[in-house]
């Protein structure tokens, strides 16, 4: 079984910076994680490969302190990491990073075709849970989102996915992309000998937009359809009344103040 998680390295959510000229997110130097819900992909990966044999190969785009990602999950146990890292990708929205991936996911596949790729369900910076579902209509496959189970047998995959009113079981032949909910499982711990292995004998390959065949008018600030015009934090309108005292007479003043409102 071949399997490839789509990653993402982000912002510690304590340090977020915002370039005022672009309104993305600066990534270089900052302090980053791997997403969280992409640790959850990276561990059922893991688990598809121990059940069935084969290879887990992970891939990235960012700067190339998203190198640091790359190791960390080749420590819980990949086999391969590949980072994308040009200037000429910064900016990106989401439509212009799957057009990116799915190019490095092509060159990928020169060698071997992918089963099944995984990814979080969303990143916690964007949170637009866009970029898969775009990916997966790049490279023209079946795909899969909210998946809290997945079964694999006879080259198809069954998944039970979340959805607003309960839970709807989908089955589809493979390859299939498919999003990950933390509900699914939890991920396993880097080893000592994984993080040992991960800066002594790591298997990670770098690639610029020479490496892997991609129309510049597509990539990066320039290919995307998208761009922030402005990011702020909203200033709240209201302010809130602290209550003090006997809690029932705190009890009674709240009854007065709901009744004034015509809200009881």
């Amino acid at each position: 079984m071949n399997v490839l998680i789509c990653i993402k390295q982000v912002p510690d959510t304590t340090d977020v910076k915002i370039d005022k000229k672009t309104g993305t997110i600066m990534r270089e130097g900052v302090p980053s994680v791997i997403n969280p819900s992409d640790k959850h992909a990276i561990e059922e990966g893991l688990s598809i490969r121990e059940k069935f044999g084969g290879k887990v190969t992970v891939l990235t785009m960012g700067p190339p302190q998203s190198r640091e990602a790359l190791q960390e999950a080749i420590a819980m146990g990949v086999n391969k990491g590949v980072l994308l890292t040009d200037r000429k990708f910064a900016g990106a929205d989401t439509l212009a990073t799957s057009y990116t991936l799915a190019q490095a996911i092509k060159k990928l596949e020169e060698k071997a075709k992918f089963d099944i790729i995984l990814c979080g369900s969303k990143s916690i910076d964007g949170d637009t849970a866009q970029t898969p579902i775009e990916l997966a209509e790049t490279l023209n496959i079946p795909q899969v989102t909210y998946a809290t189970n997945i079964v694999i047998r006879d080259n198809k995959v069954r998944a039970i996915r979340d959805v607003d009113d309960g839970y709807e079981m989908v089955e589809t032949e493979m390859p299939v992309l498919i999003t990950i909910l933390k509900e699914i499982n939890t991920p396993r711990y880097p080893t000592i000998k994984g993080i040992v292995q991960s800066f002594q004998k790591v298997d990670i390959v770098e690639w610029t937009a020479d490496d892997i065949d991609v129309d510049e008018r597509k990539i990066g600030l320039s290919g995307s359809a998208t761009q922030v015009k402005k990011v702020f934090t909203p200033e709240s309108k209201k302010k809130g009344n602290i209550l003090q005292g006997d809690p029932k007479e705190i009890v009674e003043e709240v009854i007065k103040h709901l009744q004034k409102q015509n809200l009881i």
